[in-house]
């Protein structure tokens, strides 16, 4: 039988989670994109762990994608629109588990703030369709400093023929 300190702590944590989720839905809003679908357009477009990743925000599980270990020439593009991102000449191993870039290809991507762990991290999405490809951290190798930490389901490699 839970007692009255439990069910007042458990309150205040349940209204502290809504708190948080309600700055981290409404703060620095996405907007529009060039390319905007429904649900059910995007459902029929994307695989369903493209989905859950690009769509959701979902993260695929570390060292489960192909893309962690590519080492070809070659550019890689988001799995939603096929925007270029990134240049395989950026890529680089973390040892994270996920594949990493320390700068992506200009006009490429968004940032908004994501507070889903309840620190604060730097979201990073597609500018052209808003997909959600992952996170920036300031951990990375020079020249930038910037480690893009990318999930390999919301991508597409081209490579250098």
């Amino acid at each position: 039988m839970p007692n009255r300190r439990s069910v007042i702590l458990g309150g205040a944590a349940l209204a502290s989670a809504a708190a948080l989720w309600w700055i981290y839905e409404t703060s620095e809003a996405m907007g529009s994109f060039e390319v905007a679908l429904s649900d059910d357009e995007w459902r029929r477009r994307l695989t369903r762990a493209q989905f859950r990743v690009l769509r959701q925000h979902h993260t695929e599980q570390p060292y489960s994608h192909a893309f962690n270990f590519e080492k070809r020439q070659g550019t890689f593009a988001c799995a939603g629109c096929a925007l270029p991102l990134f240049s395989s000449d950026t890529k680089y191993d973390s040892r994270t588990g996920w594949p990493s870039f320390y700068q992506p290809l200009p006009n490429a991507l968004g940032t908004k703030r994501d507070y889903a762990l309840l620190i604060p991290r730097t979201e990073v999405h597609c500018r052209r369709c808003g997909g959600h490809l992952g996170h920036v951290f300031s951990d990375g190798p020079p020249p930038t400093g910037l480690r893009y930490c990318i999930n390999g389901t919301a991508m597409l490699f081209t490579p250098l023929a």
